[in-house]
């Protein structure tokens, strides 16, 4: 088959043309050239901008279209619009963070998605960026009808992460010492690994399926904090401690919760960790092993990724730490 891939030189969509590739698809990526330029031996790149600079695909056909880089509705209607009747399917790339509200557990396909009062904004913040993305959702299906699948990823994990969400965890893990983890071990953690969202995209695209996925994991029952820990040290052979911090201790000591403790889904909004992924798993997503993840991602780590974006430096988890012993007194 020959797949568009709209994007796909950077994390989510690296790891896509990779196995669209390995599995013998010709692939043709566009995109600004920006990021990556020239990485795939055996792709086609064609150079353009989602805004208006669309020329390079015009009057070219295409089996599937999968479009990771969408975040505004009204681009998102200029390749979904021009492409109408030069591809069979279109799979969209879109997030949990669609869901309106986070306080529920649980949340499926057909709960609330999040709104925004001025539908025109296109200033991408955190209060924004759910609500355009699910509007953007809402412009493909308008297109496409049938003829398309919606992905809603986790957080996403794996080697290319340029976020460090997870990457954070893997590499403190295996440095060893007193390790500060987020409230209790047997809280629950989401995410997924890049490559088996890749490989779900995939079969979405070729097998035409159609409908919402949410896609997360790591593993299709829950994983607690206290698991992924342990498996985060023994990969890294370390002699990593964790030391639970409630999340009360966490936040009267100023600690930034999406930063310096990725992954955690703060006690007031369960529902990040906790997303149904039924629909996904009985249509054919598939998890890796977490020890993979783990290990493939601290050794990219290693090689590629000297200063993290993400997580607490070591004076600041002494600072936590100390905090900690003094409410114990």
């Amino acid at each position: 088959m020959r797949f568009l891939v709209l994007g796909g030189s950077n994390f989510v969509g690296r790891h896509l043309v990779q196995r669209a590739l390995a599995e013998g698809h010709d692939v043709v990526l566009f995109n600004r050239g920006r990021t990556n330029p020239g990485i795939f031996d055996g792709a086609e790149e064609v150079r353009g901008d989602r805004d208006g600079g669309l020329d390079g695909l015009s009057g070219r056909t295409f089996d599937r279209v999968v479009d990771v880089s969408g975040y505004l509705p009204r681009v998102v209607r200029q390749s979904t619009e021009l492409l109408r009747d030069s591809t069979e399917h279109y799979t969209f790339i879109s997030t949990v963070s669609v869901y309106a509200d986070f306080t529920k557990t649980d949340l499926d396909e057909d709960s609330a998605v999040g709104t925004v009062a001025d539908e025109s904004v296109e200033d991408i913040t955190d209060e924004t960026y759910g609500p355009l993305k699910a509007l953007c959702e809402d412009v493909v299906r308008s297109v496409y009808e049938d003829r398309c699948a919606i992905v809603r990823p986790g957080i996403v994990a794996g080697p290319f992460d340029h976020t460090d969400r997870f990457t954070y965890w893997c590499v403190r893990a295996s440095r060893g010492g007193e390790l500060v983890a987020p409230d209790d071990a047997a809280r629950p953690v989401q995410f997924i690994d890049a490559r088996d969202l890749a490989a779900f995209i995939l079969h979405l695209s070729s097998d035409s399926l159609h409908g919402v996925f949410n896609a997360s994991g790591p593993r299709s029952e829950a994983l607690g904090w206290g698991s992924f820990l342990e498996t985060c040290i023994a990969v890294g052979r370390s002699q990593a401690k964790p030391v639970w911090a409630p999340e009360r201790v966490l936040r009267d000591a100023g600690a930034e919760i999406g930063r310096e403790l990725p992954l955690y889904a703060p006690i007031d909004m369960p529902g990040f960790a906790t997303v149904n992924c039924d629909r996904a798993i009985a249509a054919g997503l598939g998890f890796s092993d977490l020890e993979r993840s783990v290990e493939d991602t601290l050794g990219w780590a290693r090689a590629e990724r000297p200063e993290l974006i993400a997580g607490m430096t070591p004076e600041r988890e002494a600072e936590i730490l100390e905090a900690l012993r003094r409410s114990r007194i």
